[in-house]
């Protein structure tokens, strides 16, 4: 079935939405003073975004294509595999819709905000950092975890016979790419995941806040995306 571009643009939104909301809110879960999963552990993080990117992806690909990133859109497009003149509208969604999932991690933990004076820890509830505070490690930890998520996912989805079991097989993929490649960054592997909540970050008064550290905001933008584009055009040449 075809659906309309707005439609479309409607299931990118509400995707990512979900998508930063369930990842990120685990994050905010172990990192914010207070919670239920407080010091909960790097694995309940893996597992939240693993099945916080498989659900919307189940939902949505097949009315958009549950791309929900703008590395993938991006990819897709100069490789002729998505129209240009449809990724404007894509990235605008994804990236509205990354602001409006965590703007509802806010609203659910703001005593918990509060209450964590660790800069660094609420910062990581919204965007990505290095751990080794080093830019050249960033990147490669972003370009390598994108390349393997864009590679997985464009091969999961190859056959075209079950879309939603193939997005079953991407959520796992997500929750060990965050669990064997989080350490040094996070990750993002997608820049609306990163830089919108960033930009939110930034606009509003927290309690604790912090630098949202713009000097490294470029990196889950930049890699991520050079990343994606080298995966789908490896698919294409070999595959």
């Amino acid at each position: 079935m075809h659906y309309s571009l707005l439609t479309r643009l409607i299931a990118e939104f509400i995707g990512t939405a979900i998508m930063v909301a369930l990842g990120n809110g685990s994050v905010a879960n172990v990192e914010l003073k207070g919670t239920k999963g407080f010091h909960g552990g790097w694995v309940l993080i893996g597992f939240g975004y693993g099945i916080g990117v498989m659900i919307p992806a189940m939902m949505f690909g097949p009315i958009s294509g549950g791309q929900i990133n703008p590395a993938m859109t991006l990819a897709l497009a100069i490789n002729n595999e998505f129209p240009w003149a449809e990724v404007g509208p894509y990235l605008i969604a994804q990236f509205l819709g990354a602001i409006f999932g965590q703007a509802m991690i806010v609203a659910a933990y703001k005593p918990y905000y509060d209450r964590t004076d660790n800069l660094e820890s609420v910062l990581g509830t919204f965007s990505t950092i290095d751990a080794a505070n080093s830019r050249i490690n960033g990147f490669i930890n972003e370009f390598i975890g994108t390349f393997l998520l864009v590679f997985g996912a464009v091969m999961l989805t190859s056959d075209k016979l079950d879309p939603r079991a193939d997005f079953i097989g991407l959520g796992f993929l997500v929750m060990c790419l965050v669990i064997s490649f989080g350490g040094p960054t996070g990750p993002a592997l997608n820049p609306a995941r990163d830089l919108g909540p960033r930009i939110l970050h930034a606009m509003l008064p927290l309690k604790h806040k912090g630098s949202s550290q713009w000097r490294y905001s470029w990196v889950p933008v930049v890699a991520p995306i050079l990343g994606a584009v080298l995966a789908v055009k490896i698919c294409s040449w070999f595959f």
